[in-house]
């Protein structure tokens, strides 16, 4: 058996699933979960496959789809609610949409499980997904050195302004020759190389991380940030009705 996460599940058939998980030695791979809505001594094995709980697997098959024959919990899961529990998904949907299948990361199986962690304990949740997708982005080869400016090769200046070009990297321009959203000033790109990711720097590195995603993704959106948009809208909306 060996270590793995469930990414996503959706119903298969009458009494089985098909299974997204996150292992250590394969990578992400595709799994059919037979009669796991089936009661048994001990419980279902539905109760077991849930997200963000370490779990060691054993599955069979040659196919692109193969075919679960064991799970267990390896550990408690992490207990994530609230706006922490969309971060779990987000985290979740950019390792389905990211990760080509049967590619192992062993590292990032392991920062993924240290993630869940600190998710669970950080106040802020900012700062705990900005190191996650940087860490995704160096292990797939889509890094970038926010020190440099990518066009001139000089390094980035202080007091600079920089906008993030696809397929190239961080640039120089004048402020008022792109879109106010889309430019970065060099303190903060100097700030984020040190792993200064929360406090005042915080909304640059998630506007330039979201960049730097959206192009990997080929456009299509993330459907975790609807979700939790749709949640954050009806939390306010829950407050106005309180407060009337």
């Amino acid at each position: 058996m060996q270590p793995a996460y469930l990414l996503h599940a959706r119903p298969y058939r009458d009494s089985s699933q098909l299974l997204e998980m996150f292992t250590a030695e394969h990578g992400r791979i595709s799994l059919v979960g037979r009669g796991v809505h089936r009661r048994a001594r001990g419980g279902s094995l539905r109760a077991t496959l849930q997200p963000f709980r370490p779990l060691l697997i054993s599955f069979t098959g040659r196919s692109e789809l193969q075919t679960l024959t064991a799970a267990e919990s390896a550990a408690p899961g992490v207990r994530l609610g609230g706006e922490r529990l969309f971060s779990g998904l987000y985290l979740n949907e950019l390792l389905l949409r990211l990760l080509h299948r049967h590619d192992p990361h062993p590292t990032l199986f392991a920062g993924y499980g240290e993630t869940l962690q600190q998710l669970a304990a950080a106040a802020q949740s900012e700062g705990v997904l900005r190191q996650f997708e940087l860490q995704l982005l160096e292990e797939l080869g889509y890094g970038f050195d926010p020190t440099a400016d990518a066009h001139s090769g000089e390094s980035v200046r202080d007091g600079g302004w920089y906008r993030y070009s696809e397929g190239l990297g961080l640039v120089q321009c004048q402020p008022g020759s792109s879109a106010p959203g889309s430019l970065f000033p060099g303190a903060d790109l100097l700030a984020i190389s040190r792993g200064e990711l929360g406090g005042p720097v915080s909304l640059t590195a998630k506007r330039l991380l979201r960049a730097v995603i959206a192009e990997h993704l080929g456009g299509r959106p993330l459907h975790t940030r609807e979700l939790f948009r749709q949640y954050r809208q009806g939390s306010d909306n829950q407050g106005d009705e309180v407060n009337s």
